[in-house]
């Protein structure tokens, strides 16, 4: 183990090759908990360009050590467990800003540049990225791209991959490649962004990304509609169908509803953003449909519209270890139905994509009912985080047929099965 720590010494420096027995201990409980292997990694990784994590990737390459890639480490425990990992290579320490083009509202930052310190510059020229990760303050970049963790903005503006541009990546060989580029309208080379998108480290090693930004609205306003579930089913129903234009919309559970004091039954929560006047007159048309179906309303605005959200992702965030957190998939008329059955939950309205939570004894229980339920709405149930035992059961679910064009592309990217191993769907 110190002479694998060694060789990535002579590439990256002492200073940032830290051995598994000098890792702090909540670091060492985070990494054990993305593995299968009760043996842990030699040591960990910290490149401060892509030349020299382009080195890193090269030297295990041709030793065939096991490389887990990951940012701060904030969803290193999404997805599958990692098998027989050698090193954890974090790129944290490329977080520049390469380039704001304010005129052409695009941003170029390598991947371990943080979401909300990225916001903060964006905001100093009125412009922000429309993404909404469950972890803002410590989530990096190349970990949003990696996981896919868009939230609930993508209900105006879509996915990671509705946003992003270009990227800079290190393939398994070490070698640098790039797709895309730094402008709205490129055309060149395969879109390799969408492939990369939420495949969990398991193609190559994002380095930088460049995304498309959007101008900050004038004014924000948010409604949230608590009550019965066919009430909030109605209502969700008519905005999806009406000419109001929410940036954010989503249902919410019982539960949710509950802990954060909004209220009693299920929820509706609509942003809207765009010049004052819209958003009042939006705001209170949605408070009129749910007053027609009985629902209790209430519109939050400025730092109490910020600490409402805010609070919410630290509930579906801030979980006790033994905690399961799923990402599901189903149609949007079936999101209702799933949330009754659900502890802790949302559910995007338009899209139907959400995260779950479930706590207690028969938590394994309830995962799987509300798998079998989603899956026999067309949709899908995948467990992002939960304890080690619980993750050898399927993570995925996966039920379809593209296991086997996934392992090609696998083999076309890493034929040697170096980058996250096992982590992702089938144990790619």
């Amino acid at each position: 183990m110190k002479a694998l720590a060694s060789c990535f010494a002579s590439i990256v420096g002492t200073e940032n090759t830290v051995c598994w027995e000098n890792i702090p201990v909540s670091q060492q409980q985070s990494i054990l908990q993305a593995i299968a292997s009760p043996t842990p990694p030699s040591c960990i990784v910290y490149p401060h360009t892509t030349e020299q994590l382009a080195q890193v990737i090269k030297e295990a390459h041709r030793n065939n050590w096991r490389v887990l890639p990951c940012g701060s480490g904030s969803k290193l425990n999404w997805g599958g467990l990692a098998k027989d990992v050698d090193v954890v290579v974090s790129t944290e320490r490329l977080n520049q800003l390469i380039e704001h083009a304010i005129g052409d509202l695009t941003v170029t930052v390598e991947a371990g540049m943080k979401f909300s310190p990225l916001q903060a510059m964006l905001a100093d020229s009125k412009q922000f990225l429309a993404l909404d990760p469950l972890t803002q303050h410590t989530a990096t970049i190349g970990g949003i791209v990696a996981t896919a963790d868009t939230g609930s903005l993508r209900q105006r503006y879509g996915s990671v991959r509705d946003q992003l541009l270009g990227m800079t990546f290190v393939r398994a060989d070490g070698q640098i490649a790039k797709a895309g580029g730094r402008v709205v309208k490129n055309v060149a080379g395969y879109d390799l962004m969408k492939l990369f998108t939420g495949s969990y480290g398991t193609l190559g090693v994002l380095s930088q990304v460049t995304f498309r930004v959007y101008p900050l609205p004038e004014a924000s306003g948010t409604v949230v509609l608590t009550g019965e579930a066919k009430a909030i089913s109605q209502a969700a129903d008519t905005l999806r169908g009406s000419a109001l234009t929410p940036t954010q919309a989503d249902l919410l559970s019982t539960q949710l509803v509950s802990n954060v004091e909004l209220g009693k039954g299920l929820g509706l929560i609509a942003r809207f953003q765009s010049i004052p006047e819209s958003v009042k007159e939006q705001s209170n048309r949605l408070l009129e449909v749910g007053a027609q179906l009985g629902l209790q309303g209430t519109i939050y605005s400025g730092a109490d519209e910020a600490d409402l959200w805010r609070i919410l992702r630290e509930q579906m965030h801030s979980s006790p270890n033994d905690a399961i957190t799923c990402k599901i998939g189903v149609l949007p008329t079936s999101a209702v139905e799933v949330l009754t059955q659900a502890d802790l939950g949302w559910i995007h309205i338009a899209s139907g994509l959400g995260v779950l939570r479930f706590e207690g004894d028969n938590k394994v229980d309830k995962v799987l009912g509300i798998r079998n339920l989603c899956q026999s709405h067309g949709g899908f149930l995948t467990i992002l985080s939960a304890p080690v035992k619980i993750k050898q059961l399927d993570v995925w679910g996966y039920t379809g047929n593209a296991v086997q064009l996934m392992r090609r592309i696998k083999e076309q990217f890493d034929k040697e099965y170096i980058l996250s191993p096992g982590r992702f769907v089938g144990g790619i």
